[in-house]
C-alpha cells in the first residue's frame, strides 16, 4: 500500500500497480459475483467486471421490464447469467447491493434470507448500514460487509473504464467474518476499474457523499449557474450570451484547466481580468455560502436527509413527481438554450466523444 502526501497530509492509497489485475482474478477465481440492480451503477460495475474475465451474473426482478431488458441487451443470459434477486443470492458468493438507497430497504428481507455463511456483501455506499437504524439492513455476523465506492456515477465508472483511465473509488470494510474482507474488497475494487483506492469508513463515505451530491457536485452547482443565468438574463443579456457565460464556458472550457493542473493554474491562464476579479471574489462566495455547507453536513449526519429520502423516494407515485421535477428543469429557458448550444458545437468533437463512449465492442455505458 503506497504513502502519498495530499497537501501535506500522507494518505495510505492502493494502486492498480501494487494490486493488480491478476492479483485480483487470482483471488476471486473461485468467486461469484451477484451485482443485484441493473439501474444506474449496476451496468456499469457489472460490465467491467465480465470484460475484466469475472465469474459475474445478474440480480434483477422481470417486473422492472426496463432494466431487465436493458440486461438482456447487455449480453446477460436469463438462466444463465440473469435471474431473480432471490436466485442471484443463492448463487453468489460476493453479493454486491446496487439497488437504489430507498429500495434497498424493501428487498433487504429477500436477500438477506438468502445469504449463506461466509459470503461477502458489498455496497457502493454507506447509506444503508450507517442509518441502518431507519432502513432495517443489518447484516448477519457471518458475512464480510465491505464497499467499493466509486467517486463518479455509473456512466463514469463506465466510460472511464473504456478509455483506460479508470475512476478513483474509496473502500471500507464494516465487519471481516472471513479473514479476507479486505482483500475481496479490493480485489473487486480493481475488477470494477479504480484508478486507486483509498480507504474510509463507511460512516465517512456517506457522510461526504451526501454532503458533496448535495453541495458542489450537483446541488449547489446547479442553484449558482441558476441564479448567474437569472441576473443575467434580467439585465437584459440574451439566454445564449447568459448560457454561455455561465455554463458553456464552464464546462467545455475552465473546469478542464482545473482538472489538468488545479485552480491556480486556471487562475493563472487566464486573463488577469478574470483573474483578479475570481481571486477577490472567492472569498465572498465562500463566507455567503459556508453557513449553508454547515448546515447541510449537520442535517446529514444526524440523519434527517437520509429520511427525506426514504420517506420520498418510496412512495408509490415517487417517479411521476421526479418526472415532474426535472421536467420543471429541463424546459426551463436556461436548459433550453443549453441544448441549443450544445447542437451547434462542432459535429466532429461530438463524434469523437461517441467514439471514446462506444469503446470496447461498441457496448454503451449506462
Amino acid at each position: 500500500m503506497a504513502i502519498v502526501n495530499f497537501g501535506g497530509v500522507k494518505e495510505r492509497v492502493v494502486t492498480r500497480q501494487e494490486f493488480s489485475l491478476a492479483k485480483a482474478r487470482q483471488l476471486l477465481k473461485k468467486e461469484v459475483i451477484a451485482v443485484i440492480g441493473y439501474g444506474v451503477q449496476g451496468p456499469a460495475q457489472s460490465l467491467n467486471l465480465r470484460d475484466n474475465g469475472f465469474n459475474v451474473i445478474i440480480g434483477q426482478e422481470p417486473g422492472f421490464k426496463r432494466d431487465w431488458d436493458r440486461a438482456v441487451r447487455d449480453g446477460w443470459k436469463p438462466g444463465k447469467t440473469l435471474f431473480t434477486i432471490e436466485e442471484a443470492v443463492r448463487r453468489g458468493t460476493i453479493i454486491q447491493m446496487l439497488v437504489s438507497d430507498a429500495a434497498q430497504r424493501n428487498i433487504w428481507p429477500a436477500v438477506k434470507k438468502n445469504l449463506k455463511p461466509g459470503d461477502a456483501l458489498y455496497f457502493s455506499h454507506g447509506f444503508s448500514i450507517v442509518y441502518r437504524k431507519q432502513t432495517g439492513v443489518i447484516p448477519p455476523k457471518n458475512v464480510d460487509v465491505i464497499m467499493v465506492a466509486p467517486k463518479g456515477s455509473g456512466t463514469s465508472v463506465r466510460r472511464n473504464f473504456l478509455s483506460g483511465a479508470g475512476i478513483n473509488s474509496s473502500y471500507a470494510v464494516e465487519q471481516d467474518c472471513t479473514g479476507d474482507a479486505e482483500k475481496r474488497c479490493l480485489a473487486v475494487g480493481i475488477g470494477i476499474g479504480s484508478g486507486y483506492l483509498f480507504p474510509t469508513t463507511f460512516k465517512q463515505e456517506v457522510f461526504s457523499d451526501l454532503t458533496g451530491e448535495r453541495g458542489v457536485l450537483m446541488g449547489a452547482l446547479a442553484g449558482v449557474m441558476e441564479a448567474q443565468y437569472d441576473v443575467l438574463r434580467k439585465n437584459g443579456h440574451s439566454p445564449s450570451e447568459a448560457f454561455n457565460e455561465t455554463v458553456e464556458e464552464l464546462t467545455q472550457s475552465l473546469i478542464r484547466l482545473v482538472d489538468e493542473n488545479g485552480m491556480d493554474w486556471m487562475f493563472s491562464n487566464c486573463s488577469t481580468t478574470a483573474q483578479r476579479g475570481a481571486l477577490d471574489w472567492c472569498p465572498r462566495f465562500k463566507k455567503a455560502v459556508l453557513p449553508v455547507f454547515k448546515e447541510l453536513y449537520k442535517r446529514v449526519k444526524n440523519g434527517s436527509e437520509t429520511r427525506r429520502v426514504i420517506s420520498s423516494c418510496g412512495k408509490k407515485d415517487y417517479q411521476k413527481q421526479l418526472n415532474k421535477e426535472l421536467s420543471a428543469i429541463g424546459n426551463s429557458e436556461m436548459w433550453r438554450a443549453g441544448k441549443m448550444v450544445r447542437s451547434l458545437r462542432p459535429k466532429g468533437a461530438a463524434r469523437e466523444l461517441s467514439a471514446s463512449v462506444k469503446g470496447v465492442g461498441g457496448r454503451q455505458s449506462n
